[in-house]
């Protein structure tokens, strides 16, 4: 069994809205609450390292936290709201811990809101409308019918004011019988991606296309006074231009890893150490915008969804300067070099398509030896001073 989520556009009305603010406010305070109050458990109990607080603990004193005079008003809001709050602050020191993201951080008003609300929720297909414990019937636009079996439903709101409503539903695995063909993805900043047919999808750049409008309302709202009505709508405007830079990417990702995970059956690609790259601070907003992270995320779960196979090569193979004709190691590659010629084969090499066809080449050899019982991967962790590295390059 795998997750799939359906995201929809809800419409609350204003009393909805108030409702859904209090829910946002009083998951937003639990969590902050007991981000603090583990903070403060640490820093007390620093010779005992075995002793720390557990999702567990900080539910047992929510309990007793609700019964305080002080705060009777978490009452307010379904109870399941606050708990799944817990659950996301236990979620975010398990990948702190294994080094998938960095230590959790405190909610702001400010920021995205959301609350997850696992249970007692209904999906009205004919009327068009989700219903919420405490909040009621809430008018949607489905613009797909969802498919398996809900299992929780996330409310969110935007920085620009919109809300949506996430359905998160449980669905059976494909059995993988890939009939596409095979193919490497080289995943650059001049060109966005390259296959190894050839194929080349160009990078849109979307952040750069919107930074004078967002560097103009920004200069703007530096100058208006702090509460201010006009300062507020400046704030909504700049947010909304964000959005709008977000979802084109969003948009954009999607349908290149829904083409790639239908139309291939094997697809290729470099595990890339984009955290160390991001270090290069010249190269940081680029590759920022350019969003190789979210494709490779996306790529991975869909190949579950319609079954093809997804592989990664290691971070440390050479794909860039080794030539796909007779494998030899090009040492006196630069970053500024678009073609070359191997100096053993004298074969012509578009780079970024060579890069690509190395890809496929090291992608059938590693599944080759992983069933076979070998190993096909090599060790993918990278020291703390690594910033660019030959997988790195090939990306430029």
């Amino acid at each position: 069994m795998i997750h799939k989520g359906y995201k929809f556009r809800i419409y609350p009305n204003v009393s909805q809205q108030k409702e859904l603010e209090k829910h946002f406010g009083h998951a937003r305070f639990v969590y902050n609450y007991f981000l603090e109050a583990r903070k403060i458990f640490f820093e007390t109990h620093k010779t005992d390292q075995k002793k720390n607080l557990t999702y567990h603990d900080t539910a047992i004193l929510l309990t007793d936290l609700k019964k305080d005079q002080a705060h009777l008003w978490l009452k307010e809001v379904n109870s399941q709201v606050l708990q799944q709050s817990l659950m996301d602050l236990q979620k975010a020191y398990v990948n702190f811990f294994e080094r998938r993201s960095g230590f959790p951080k405190f909610k702001k008003k400010s920021g995205k809101q959301s609350f997850r609300v696992p249970q007692h929720f209904k999906i009205d297909l004919t009327s068009q409308k989700i219903t919420l414990p405490k909040i009621g019937k809430i008018k949607t636009v489905f613009h797909r019918e969802p498919m398996g079996q809900p299992k929780s439903i996330t409310i969110t709101k935007t920085c620009g004011g919109k809300y949506f409503a996430s359905v998160l539903c449980q669905v059976h695995e494909i059995i993988k019988d890939p009939q596409g063909e095979e193919v490497g993805v080289d995943l650059g900043l001049s060109c966005f991606a390259t296959l190894s047919n050839g194929r080349k999808y160009e990078n849109p750049r979307y952040l750069r296309g919107s930074e004078r409008k967002i560097k103009r309302l920004q200069h703007k709202l530096s100058r208006q006074v702090n509460g201010s009505k006009s300062r507020e709508k400046t704030r909504l405007r700049i947010a909304r231009v964000h959005e709008k830079v977000s979802n084109q990417r969003t948009d954009f990702l999607n349908k290149i890893s829904f083409n790639l995970t239908h139309e291939f059956g094997l697809i290729g690609m470099e595990d890339m150490n984009i955290r160390g790259m991001l270090k290069n601070h010249k190269l940081a907003k680029s590759i920022s915008d350019v969003g190789w992270s979210e494709l490779v995320r996306q790529i991975k779960y869909k190949s579950l969804w319609y079954g093809s196979w997804f592989e990664q090569i290691g971070t440390f193979e050479p794909s860039t300067i080794e030539c796909n004709n007779c494998h030899s190691i090009n040492r006196a590659f630069t970053l500024k070099d678009r073609e070359w010629v191997c100096p053993i084969c004298g074969m012509h090499h578009d780079r970024d398509i060579n890069a690509a066809i190395v890809i496929l080449n090291k992608t059938r050899a590693g599944r080759a030896r992983s069933h076979a019982g070998g190993d096909d991967r090599r060790p993918t962790a990278l020291g703390p001073m690594a910033i660019v590295c030959e997988t790195g390059s090939s990306a430029l």
